[in-house]
Parts: C-alpha cells; sequence; structure tokens
C-alpha cells in the first residue's frame, strides 16, 4: 500500500494499524481456510488486506468497507485483479445474499471498537455459514469474548459465542501502532465453529435466560431469573440457583434453560 491520503474518522471508529508486522500476524489467522471465502470488514486502506492476498485469491476475498474515501482509495491503489469491493454497512448487509449457496465463509477485520459487540451478534446469526472469525478488537472486549467461567470479564457474548465457537485470545496489541493512536489497548482473537448443530434447548429461551442472568449479574440465579418462571414455583437446582451468572458454562446455561423449560411446561405455561 502507498501512503494513504485517507483520514480516519472519528464517527466510524477508525483507527489505522501502522504495524505491517501486526497486520501479517491477524491475516495469518486465517491461513488454515486458504480455499475458503473471506469477508473482511472496514478495510479502511488495506493494510490488512494486502497479507490476505498472500494467502487467499482474489476470487475468494469480499471486502465490506462503509467509508466512500476508503473504496475510492482501495479501487486505486489495490493491485489487479482486484477483491470484490462492497460499499456499505455491514451490520445491515444480508450475507446470504453476499455469499449465495449454502458454503461456509469467514470473517476477519480491524473492527471499529464502537460497533465491535454488534459485529459478532451479526456473525452469530450466521453461525451455520460462517466457519471462523478472527480479528482485532478492543482488548477488554476481546478478553470478555473468551471470557471462561468464574472470571469477571464473562458476560451475554461470551456464553452465546461460546455455545457455537471455540474462542482464543491469541495476543494483544500496543495502542503506539495505530493512527490515530487508540486510548486504550487491543486484542487479536478468533473464533472456530465447532460441531455443535442445535443447543438441547429452546435457543431463543436459553439466549433470554443468559441475557435476563447477565441483566442482573450481582444477583445470584434465584433472584435474576425470577421473572422467567411463574410466581410460586420451585426451583428444584439449590445449587445452580445460588451461583452468579459469570460462574456458569454454556453447559449449565442449557440446564437452566431446560429447567426453565421444565417448570413452565408443569405450570401449564
Amino acid at each position: 500500500m502507498m501512503k494513504s491520503a485517507v483520514k480516519p474518522k472519528k464517527a466510524l471508529g477508525q483507527h489505522f494499524l501502522t504495524d505491517m508486522g501486526v497486520a501479517a500476524r491477524i491475516a495469518a489467522t486465517l491461513d488454515a481456510y486458504t480455499g475458503t471465502p473471506v469477508l473482511e470488514i472496514g478495510p479502511g486502506t488495506g493494510v490488512l488486506t494486502q497479507f490476505l492476498l498472500q494467502t487467499h485469491t482474489p476470487q475468494n476475498l469480499t471486502l465490506a468497507e462503509i467509508d466512500t474515501e476508503s473504496v475510492v482509495y482501495l479501487r486505486a491503489h489495490l493491485p489487479q485483479p482486484q477483491p470484490r469491493i462492497v460499499e456499505g454497512d455491514f451490520l445491515t448487509m444480508d450475507l446470504n445474499e453476499l455469499f449465495p449457496g449454502n458454503g461456509s465463509f469467514c470473517v476477519i477485520g480491524n473492527y471499529p471498537y464502537n460497533i465491535s459487540s454488534q459485529i459478532f451478534f451479526r456473525v452469530l446469526d450466521y453461525r451455520d455459514r460462517v466457519v471462523c472469525c478472527s480479528g482485532m478488537l478492543q482488548k477488554e472486549v476481546a478478553e470478555r469474548l473468551a471470557a471462561k467461567p468464574g472470571t469477571k470479564a464473562r458476560g451475554i457474548l461470551s456464553v452465546l459465542l461460546q455455545a457455537w465457537y471455540n474462542v482464543e485470545y491469541l495476543f494483544t496489541v500496543s495502542e503506539h501502532v495505530f493512527n490515530p493512536p487508540p486510548k486504550v489497548k487491543s486484542g487479536v482473537i478468533r473464533l472456530t465453529r465447532n460441531d455443535v448443530q442445535a443447543l438441547p434447548c429452546d435457543e431463543a429461551l436459553f439466549r433470554t435466560v443468559v441475557k435476563t442472568s447477565f441483566g442482573q449479574r450481582r444477583k445470584t440465579l434465584r433472584n435474576s431469573i425470577r421473572g422467567l418462571i411463574p410466581p410460586g414455583a420451585v426451583f428444584p437446582d439449590e445449587r445452580l440457583a445460588a451461583l452468579r451468572p459469570e460462574q456458569l458454562s454454556v453447559d449449565e446455561f442449557i440446564k437452566l434453560t431446560l429447567i426453565i423449560e421444565d417448570i413452565r411446561k408443569n405450570q401449564g405455561q
């Protein structure tokens, strides 16, 4: 890439990576998927793109960029043949339309801090097709996605993502390798699709249970999920009821969901 004339836009959460070594390491997180179509979110000036093109063909790479100035720059400076460049907001894109058929694809990016959680909720919507998702985001958020049971960082996305993906926190990136430098460090993670095809419980209720539990994360589950079961119903698992949400594994949240399903069924709801 030539030196960029694109100015980072605060409204878009743009922090352009300037360290080529870091960019190469991020691109390498998809080295096991060289034959799989890849969607890069927010390529900016193509710093990560140039390394993706070393291991993925242009025909297998799609760039989603909301910033018109960046799109113009990419079209002027990326080598020919170029990957497909789609101008628009990833959060509103129909990825099934972008990738017709039922095949798998990967997602990667130097994700804007201000929408990174929304991006991963969107990936969850396409979990049957997104076989791997990696990239860089705010360190605190990256740690949250990979957080294990019993850690304070564990939250809603930790559980929902880990139900469908193996989540790895790979490495930390200094704030000094960006233009402009963010106020916080970044973290690189990788999500690899696990073998789960369907949860053994109502998946909509599972999501509701997780969100409701963490909505009052300082309370024990006995109190935080009270609104999800009929008044006066007895919760049959005292050990589970005494825990706080960050202490539960995915399997324990599934068990909790099944218990609530059973209570509702017995109470005629």
